[in-house]
């Protein structure tokens, strides 16, 4: 059995390592991305790893065809940047790794929301330029606030359970209900009952396209005034000129944002160098209420592990069996 793996990264190469030692599998590591110039690494190969935010084309399922390879496994949980027509059409099984640690997700979208809260980013600048004073920058306490939890799968219940033990008030809304959220009362049936309802609007779906852009100028305009965003989801589920203007109106007071609708070639890039030629997300950028994170919210050490470990796991499986825990049904 000959795996290849793509886009790996010095920090996962010792998880490789690990389970290429345990499992006596010849997995050859390669820094490069799997696009249309590098899919030729993989003929002879037996199966392939990949993980990375800009989109798999088309042509490179063709490719895995043609050379005989049929098992394909994600690093990572979501398939938006995967042609489900080719991988049909081409017979690629594919699986991904639903949960390397939801907890590492839901605790970084939880600090950032608290920094904005104590006003860390105002006071940073501040101090930055001599100012030590603490007027007028008066917090808020987590305590205080009701909590809106759109996706209430495996991140969306951590970030419940952190919110709580802060002591916020929690509603949430998911269209398939946790029965044990659903018995603590937590549920409301529409979005609209959600925005009116919340503080903090958190979202922990994965991106569809029946919710792109769900948090546009209608959506923020039922929403309380003064409200935070948090988004550790996928970019395309806010409208960034939307929220823009929210700002500008007063109607957003904050945002913490791990992802952004145009972030490939942003996010995982050195710009010292390199000026970002994106208005909107410069303008994004430079607000002292918003806090962005490149897409950074997985990177720990067990998730790092779980997410190259689990991905393995799932491609040996595929190639011995046919099939995967974690396999994907994209039909």
């Amino acid at each position: 059995m000959k795996i290849i793996a793509y886009g790996i990264r010095d920090d996962e190469e010792p998880y490789l390592d690990e389970w290429v030692e345990k499992n006596n599998v010849e997995v050859t590591a390669v820094s490069e991305l799997l696009d249309s110039t590098t899919i030729d690494q993989a003929e002879g190969f037996d199966g392939i790893v990949a993980y990375q935010q800009k989109p798999y084309t088309s042509d490179l399922f063709e490719k895995m065809n043609k050379f005989g390879i049929h098992s394909f496994s994600l690093r990572n949980v979501g398939v938006d940047n995967v042609p489900a027509e080719a991988v049909i059409q081409n017979k690629i099984k594919i699986s991904n790794v639903p949960a390397y640690s939801p907890s590492a997700i839901a605790e970084l979208s939880v600090t950032q929301l608290l920094a904005l809260l104590r006003k860390i980013p105002e006071f940073e600048y501040k101090m930055n330029h001599g100012d030590f004073r603490w007027e007028p920058d008066i917090g808020l306490e987590l305590n205080q606030m009701t909590i809106g939890v759109i996706g209430t799968g495996r991140i969306g219940r951590a970030a419940i359970d952190i919110f709580q033990g802060f002591g916020a008030k929690i509603v949430a809304y998911d269209v398939f209900r946790n029965p044990e959220l659903e018995k603590a009362g937590l549920y409301v049936d529409t979005l609209e009952e959600l925005y009116q309802k919340v503080d903090v609007v958190t979202l922990h779906v994965p991106a569809l396209k029946d919710n792109y852009h769900m948090l546009d100028e209608k959506a923020f305009n039922q929403m309380k005034d003064g409200v935070f965003i948090l988004n550790y989801a996928r970019g395309t589920l806010i409208d960034t000129q939307a929220l823009l203007n929210a700002f500008d109106s007063g109607k957003v007071a904050g945002a913490a944002l791990d992802t952004y609708e145009n972030e490939v070639g942003i996010f995982d890039v050195d710009h010292k160098d390199q000026p970002i030629q994106d208005p909107v997300f410069n303008n994004l950028f430079a607000r002292r209420n918003v806090m962005i994170t490149p897409h950074s919210a997985f990177y720990t050490r067990p998730a790092v592990k779980n997410m190259v470990q689990i991905a393995l796991d799932n491609n040996k499986a595929l190639i011995e069996k046919g099939s995967s825990a974690n396999e994907v049904e994209l039909a």
